[in-house]
């Protein structure tokens, strides 16, 4: 560059010939020529053949290596040290640089172009982006993969994350329903990608066929759904960047929580923290969480929650249990021999026949799981007494101190499993409560039994009705939708 300033200064500013520029230089005078003509002020000299004569007879193999590795994983994928170890081996004598040059110049060729995209502007409350992302934490102890719901606002960027150890259809419909009460609102449009869950079949253009119970969340909240077009994730960038950062600022190391609820508290919280640290990008002056206060006035309220749950039919086996999700859960035995609908939420299973919840469990997780409600087995026990020293759902009852005594103290009598049945059979009548307060008066007057119960109760000059009695531990008839 310096030589070729000086050339430039002699000729235009000195006004000197060619020729003693060529002497004085100690230069060739179509030196002096060309680099005046072309009126350059540096000059770049690039090799256009790059001989290799060694490699030539390897390069058909490590072309072929060179494509075999571009299908597989970037991290399955071979070095250029690792494929001039390979060419060593097959005779190859010549330099490390020249494998390296031949591998670089095939990758550069061999790469797409990079594509152009158009910055996209979203309305307050036009919006939402949704998609999920898989974590690994410790959950009480045991090392899982979570899968983590994602939403983020498309005009104020507010985020919102809410974890589960499934991405089934319920889980789907209970986070959109956690996501709608911790922004205040449902955007009047849903971006999502091709999810089973969400997208029964695929058809031309934006055309899609959407699961019916989503349809009916989207129709209870207000929004409409939009499919992007397959492979294309820049339709939902803003989502798809999210899941980056949530993965970077918040798992970069393995967390550690007792329960999933802790976990999505936690979750909550640091997505409340983020929208207050973070500045808007289209407003600098501003914070994430400012712009979304303002965008939850145009967001879509609706008063009632959606409630989110998919529905199965099963068979009520001759124990009173009804398989499902490869976990078994009990019903009311009147219910034996007969269909329920299977109602599956995110955290609990209710199951319904004839417009009433007959059963109603916290959802299992795993397998070869059975969750029993003793209260369901009370029709049976009236007429198989004996089934309460050795029944499955009787071994960890829980119920008030003053029974367990009662129980305690009637074993090993001809009669003792009898009476202590017909006591419990009074808890529809009177209350679980009612009954437990009768037998501590019963305890402190002597012994306890039926008569002596019952007799207590109408002393007392109040006879309860079973529709004003508190129910036992968990409702057996009770309305159709359970208490969320």
């Amino acid at each position: 560059m310096e030589t070729i300033r000086k050339i430039r200064n002699a000729h235009h500013r000195d006004h000197k010939p060619i020729r003693q520029i060529a002497r004085d230089m100690h230069l060739s005078r179509n030196t002096v020529r060309t680099i005046l003509r072309s009126d350059v002020t540096e000059l770049h000299y690039e090799r256009k053949v790059q001989p290799a004569p060694k490699l030539d007879v390897f390069k058909v193999s490590l072309t072929q290596e060179l494509e075999e590795d571009a299908r597989k994983p970037r991290k399955q994928r071979c070095s250029a040290l690792l494929l001039f170890e390979q060419v060593q081996r097959e005779g190859f004598t010549g330099g490390y640089d020249s494998v390296r040059r031949f591998v670089r110049r095939w990758k550069r060729e061999a790469q797409e172009p990079i594509k152009a995209f158009v910055p996209l502007s979203f309305a307050p409350g036009e919006a939402f982006q949704f998609d999920w992302g898989y974590e690994p934490i410790e959950l009480a102890g045991v090392n899982v993969r979570v899968k983590i719901a994602q939403f983020r606002l498309c005009h104020s960027r507010a985020p919102f994350c809410v974890a589960y150890l499934r991405e089934s259809l319920e889980m789907l419909l209970d986070a959109h329903v956690k996501a709608f009460q911790f922004f205040g609102g449902a955007c009047r449009k849903g971006i999502y990608d091709n999810l089973k869950a969400v997208v029964t079949k695929v058809l031309l253009g934006k055309d899609r066929v959407f699961n019916r119970r989503f349809q009916n969340l989207a129709s209870h909240s207000l929004f409409e759904p939009v499919a992007c077009t397959p492979t294309a994730g820049w339709e939902k960038g803003q989502i798809e960047r999210q899941v980056g950062l949530v993965r970077q600022r918040l798992f970069a190391k393995r967390r550690k929580f007792a329960t999933l609820e802790e976990l999505n508290l936690w979750l909550a919280e640091e997505c409340r923290g983020l929208a207050a640290t973070l500045k808007h990008p289209e407003f600098p002056e501003r914070t994430v969480a400012e712009v979304a206060d303002r965008e939850r006035r145009s967001l879509v309220n609706v008063r009632v929650p959606f409630d989110g749950y998919q529905e199965t039919v099963a068979r009520v086996t001759s124990t009173a249990l009804v398989s499902f999700d490869r976990n078994r859960y009990s019903v009311h035995a009147a219910c034996v021999g007969k269909t329920v609908m299977v109602r599956a939420y995110a955290d609990q299973v209710a199951f319904v026949h004839n417009g009433r919840v007959v059963g109603l469990h916290p959802r299992q997780f795993g397998r070869d799981k059975t969750a029993f409600d003793p209260w369901h087995y009370l029709d049976v026990l009236k007429h198989k007494p004996g089934a309460l020293r050795n029944g499955t759902p009787f071994q960890s009852w829980d119920l008030p101190e003053s029974l367990q005594q009662v129980k305690a103290l009637r074993q090993g009598r001809s009669d003792g499993d009898r009476q202590f049945v017909a006591i419990l059979a009074s808890v529809p009548t009177y209350g679980l409560e009612a009954v437990g307060q009768a037998c501590t008066t019963a305890l402190a007057a002597g012994p306890v039994s039926r008569d002596v119960i019952l007799n207590l109760f109408s002393r007392s000059g109040e006879e309860p009705t079973a529709e004003s009695c508190p129910e036992p531990a968990r409702p057996i008839w009770q309305s159709p939708s359970p208490v969320r």
